[in-house]
């Protein structure tokens, strides 16, 4: 069944989602670490079209769980999940919902399927049926886009992490997806390939894909327009990044690390120097204290 669509692309309302013990065995033996029992505790989230949009965490809180009901990786215990007016729980919607929505993982390694970067990127517009014209030119759009198009010939396990998930990356962008939905993909990457992962996210939102973007990065946070913090299965904090890090005691409680900025401008209105909420990154921080030097 189609629902009417409007500025809301996703509409989770009251979702819930339990493991069995079965699955969180497999999910044991994995090493991913899934426990049985509910994971998602009626969650109710709307996510505008064309909005970046971070869930944030800690490990068991849910957010990975969450990311793959709205992509029907994983179907509603109760409640429902509606991506641009399709439910996850129709099965005849699945194709559609799959066409638009992207998902890239944690680990490239297991998103890369062919002996050449060029063919897996091929390898979703095949799939789909697409033109060889229009893949031949996708291939060349996408892996632009991420940097990646001088390296269409190499094998993929010649590249490092950060290129490998550039090129994980590069295969949804070719699928040409409304929704890319990120799950910790810079979780395994060194600082160097996290910073170009988050700027060619970045780059996609200013493209308007909607984007979510799950991490256990606070930095990662900043340039999003809303930030999303899960405990224990439910939503404990929701607002744009200058609302939720103004409520720097709140975020602790929930154990997670403040961006730098914002802790370094708590410890100094301690301190007794007047430095307002809403300074987030290092460079607005230091902006503001060499205004207040002079």
């Amino acid at each position: 069944m189609e629902f009417a669509t409007s500025d809301n692309i996703i509409r989770i309302e009251d979702l819930v989602f339990e493991y069995e013990r079965d699955e969180a065995d497999d999910g044991d033996r994995a090493g991913f670490g899934v426990l049985p029992g509910v994971a998602v505790d009626h969650v109710t989230l709307d996510v505008a079209r064309g909005s970046f949009t971070v869930v944030i965490g800690r490990n068991g809180s849910g957010k990975s769980t969450l990311a793959k009901n709205i992509n029907a990786l994983l179907l509603p215990v109760a409640g429902r999940v509606i991506v641009d007016g399709f439910d996850t729980l129709d099965e005849s919607a699945l194709w559609e919902i799959r066409q638009r929505v992207g998902m890239v993982f944690q680990n490239p390694d297991n998103q890369l399927v062919s002996a050449v970067v060029e063919d897996d990127v091929a390898f979703g517009p095949e799939n789909l049926g697409v033109d060889p014209d229009e893949i031949r030119e996708r291939i060349r759009v996408s892996l632009s886009s991420v940097d990646m198009y001088k390296h269409r010939k190499m094998a993929p396990h010649l590249l490092s992490g950060g290129q490998k998930q550039r090129v994980a990356i590069a295969g949804v962008i070719a699928m040409k997806p409304e929704i890319i939905i990120f799950d910790e993909p810079t979780a395994m990457l060194d600082p160097e390939g996290r910073a170009e992962v988050i700027g060619i996210i970045e780059r996609l939102h200013e493209e308007k894909i909607t984007v979510v973007l799950i991490t256990h990065f606070m930095e990662e946070t900043l340039r999003s327009d809303r930030i999303v913090i899960m405990d224990r299965g439910r939503v404990a904090m929701d607002g744009t990044p200058a609302e939720i890090f103004s409520r720097a005691d709140e975020i602790e409680t929930l154990g997670l690390k403040l961006p730098f900025a914002v802790e370094l401008s708590a410890r100094l209105r301690d301190r007794g120097i007047d430095v307002p909420n809403g300074l987030l990154t290092e460079e607005a921080l230091s902006a503001y204290l060499l205004r207040l030097k002079h």
